[in-house]
């Protein structure tokens, strides 16, 4: 791989924006459904100070904002900032009411309470398997989405006729991680098996898994503590942005082509964390970049595979993080 052409390609291609589509589609961090009592407006005004406050927390990267000056008066004017919003009602009988917040409104109110703007965190993708062995749908999953989401976190679903093989995924196959994050642009995976009072849980997290057991008292119970559980674990990978820049030297293997050069690097000047990218050298299929951005070195490599386009690798000489991007 010659360097010099990459360079090239790379600056012809900065240009090209990242497609905002899918998130404008489906999983938008700025789109909340909270549950209601009634549809007064006493209520609507309270859901939407709730649904604001799990916005607010998805777009500054799971960082806790309540202690911020301003923080609770911005709650209490929520309503300007809706953009939509809808009742539905409940295949049990509850209502809820699913809220649109104004983009720009918000990211203009995380900026005016003086927070650094992590960027919004990939949605974490749900496949949980009931105490018969099948795959749990979304409406079985209402505790635990709920969980997840008012954690900061979004969350997807498995679409029905292409289901990623569960013990690949659990056992961080790249060739299956590739796969999720071409169709559901994530490295986040929640993979549960539920049992009698209890669940067992891994979390797979940019090609890394952690594994745990819960109990509960119902299965409702036992989805909503593991989704509590799922974002704790997330957000102690995740929610350190820091108000200084580090800069680290990151190498990242698997970048056979000059295109693969080029997407790694507008990734990079697209996450909002990153200040800047230099790169300092190649050998084979792998290059070495020095990245100054507002995390350090193992934090960035973190948040970094997280997105699903790249995996944590094992140590290279002279790099502070190693990462592997998929194809």
């Amino acid at each position: 791989m010659r360097l010099s052409r990459l360079s090239i390609v790379a600056l012809l291609l900065a240009f090209v924006a990242w497609s905002p589509l899918h998130a404008q589609i489906s999983g938008s961090p700025y789109s909340v459904t909270v549950p209601v009592s009634d549809t007064s407006s006493a209520q609507r005004d309270e859901a939407f100070a709730t649904a604001l406050g799990q916005v607010l927390v998805r777009v500054a990267g799971g960082q806790d904002l309540r202690s911020k000056a301003g923080y609770a008066d911005a709650l209490g004017k929520a309503r300007s900032l809706v953009q939509q919003f809808q009742y539905a009602r409940a295949d049990g009988g509850g209502l809820s009411l699913q809220v649109n917040f104004e983009p720009g409104a918000v990211r203009r109110l995380i900026d005016t309470l003086g927070v650094s703007r992590a960027g919004v965190k990939p949605p974490v993708l749900l496949l949980v398997k009931g105490s018969d062995g099948q795959l749990l749908s979304q409406d079985d999953l209402g505790s635990l989405a709920q969980a997840v989401t008012a954690g900061g976190t979004g969350v997807v679903y498995p679409a029905p006729a292409s289901t990623p093989d569960l013990a690949r995924v659990a056992a961080a196959d790249p060739a299956a991680l590739a796969s999720i994050n071409q169709q559901y642009h994530t490295g986040l995976v929640l993979l549960g098996s539920l049992r009698d009072g209890g669940g067992d849980w891994v979390l797979v997290s940019g090609g890394k898994a952690q594994r745990w057991s819960n109990q509960g008292a119902t299965e409702d119970a036992v989805l909503a503590d593991a989704g509590h559980d799922a974002v704790g674990r997330v957000g102690q990978q995740l929610n350190v942005v820091s108000a200084t820049v580090s800069t680290s030297r990151l190498w990242v293997d698997g970048v056979g082509s000059a295109m693969a050069y080029a997407n790694l690097l507008s990734m990079l000047n697209a996450d909002p964390t990153v200040r800047s990218v230099t790169t300092l050298g190649a050998q084979d299929d792998g290059i070495m970049l020095e990245i100054r951005a507002a995390l350090p070195a193992a934090a960035l490599a973190t948040s970094l595979a997280a997105g699903g386009r790249l995996l944590q690798d094992a140590p290279h000489d002279g790099a502070d993080a190693s990462l592997r991007w998929l194809h």
